[in-house]
């Protein structure tokens, strides 16, 4: 399967309008950088025979069914795979093993959320789910909630190997400064440990900087086979590994509160695209919360266990240090609608084709991606490289 995935190509990426737009649905903004990516590759949605995506509206999940018809795309090829947030790096994979396999010529993987304009811009606590029936039933009626359960794996490594606060307002600080670079960010003006700090406490330890944004969002990855690729306007970057996982739906039924599914996902994805972690010059790591990003170092090896607070100090993963990470301002500070797996997506293939302007980090050849969903509960890594 590796040597098949190596013959795939991410060929297009875009983003929608980014922020508050209340003006837009989701599938206006889904639409909207779709129709984008397939223009920087050059190509129409009627060249489109794979669709993947997933969109979350107040009834529920919608398959692709809704997004085809709603962009005209019949496709041969469909995926509605939901794991939260990690769904589009996993996504990443199906298409890939969907165009090596011959099931489809061009996969179009996108998303779209109105997260905040949901709220009336209130941008208030999201749960993990807005009942309380199946196994949320067992949590959120005790006042379990998304963040409460970051925090809850953020106190048990504070408690098993002495990480800090500090150490993780490191990882918001250096994010912001990444942001201060984007134009197309959310929150651009720079902060400081103390600032991360003195913010407002939501869920002990987790202060209000330590938590990702809730914003409006679309975002769009177009892939087809290396040989079409060439053909096509824009650089093709290669998918060389992949892998995907899953340990728990419930923050309660986590195996171990200090490690994640990017565990497995991780190793897969090395061993697959044949690399290790010193190969690696840009990783995109979904920062939903400080913990999340830390536990994920940890994870897919960059660091020993517990190691991870230390890893990150000194402002290593920010402009300037020797690991940059979530380029384009992640999570915390660029944009989160409430699915963040695709925008790491997005920054990896700009960063190895070397279109990142001010914050490119210079001669990027091999980018790692890695997604996060529910409340630690699945990871989807790639490995992207220049054709």
């Amino acid at each position: 399967m590796a040597n098949a995935l190596r013959d795939v190509a991410i060929v297009g990426v875009a983003e929608s309008d980014l922020g508050r737009v209340p003006d837009k649905s989701k599938f206006q903004l889904s639409a909207e950088a779709s129709r984008a990516a397939l223009d920087e590759a050059g190509l129409t949605v009627k060249d489109v025979d794979g669709l993947l995506t997933t969109i979350i509206t107040e009834g529920g999940q919608f398959s692709t069914m809704l997004m085809a018809e709603y962009m005209g795309i019949t496709p041969r090829f469909t995926d509605s795979t939901s794991i939260g947030g990690s769904s589009f790096v996993a996504y990443v994979e199906h298409a890939a093993m969907a165009i090596a396999t011959g099931l489809c010529e061009v996969a179009l993987i996108c998303h779209g959320s109105t997260n905040i304009s949901d709220r009336g811009g209130k941008g208030g606590p999201v749960s993990a789910s807005t009942d309380v029936f199946g196994p949320t039933q067992f949590e959120e009626p005790y006042g379990v909630s998304t963040v409460g359960s970051y925090a809850l794996a953020a106190q048990r490594h504070m408690h098993e190997y002495g990480t800090t606060s500090e150490q993780l307002a490191e990882i918001a600080v250096a994010t912001r400064h990444w942001a201060s670079m984007n134009p197309k960010a959310r929150m651009r003006d720079r902060i400081t440990i103390d600032d991360v700090l003195d913010s407002r406490l939501i869920a002990s330890p987790l202060h209000l900087l330590d938590c990702c944004l809730v914003t409006d969002a679309g975002g769009a990855v177009v892939l087809t086979s290396l040989e079409r690729a060439r053909d096509l306007k824009s650089k093709p970057v290669r998918v060389l590994g992949t892998g995907e996982a899953h340990t728990h739906r419930m923050i309660s039924q986590m195996p171990d509160l200090t490690q994640t599914a990017a565990a497995i996902s991780g190793k897969l994805a090395f061993e697959r695209a044949g690399l290790t972690h010193s190969d690696i010059d840009v990783a995109e790591i979904y920062d939903s919360f400080t913990i999340t990003v830390l536990l994920t170092l940890e994870s897919l090896g960059f660091c020993g266990k517990g190691e991870g607070g230390a890893f990150v100090e000194n402002q290593r993963t920010a402009p300037g240090g020797d690991f940059p990470m979530n380029t384009q301002g992640g999570a915390l500070s660029y944009t989160h609608p409430g699915m963040f797996g695709i925008f790491t997506v997005i920054e990896g293939v700009r960063q190895v084709r070397g279109d990142c302007g001010p914050r490119q980090v210079p001669d990027a050849k091999i980018a790692l991606c890695n997604g996060t969903g529910g409340v630690l509960s699945s990871t989807g890594t790639i490995i992207l490289g220049r054709d």
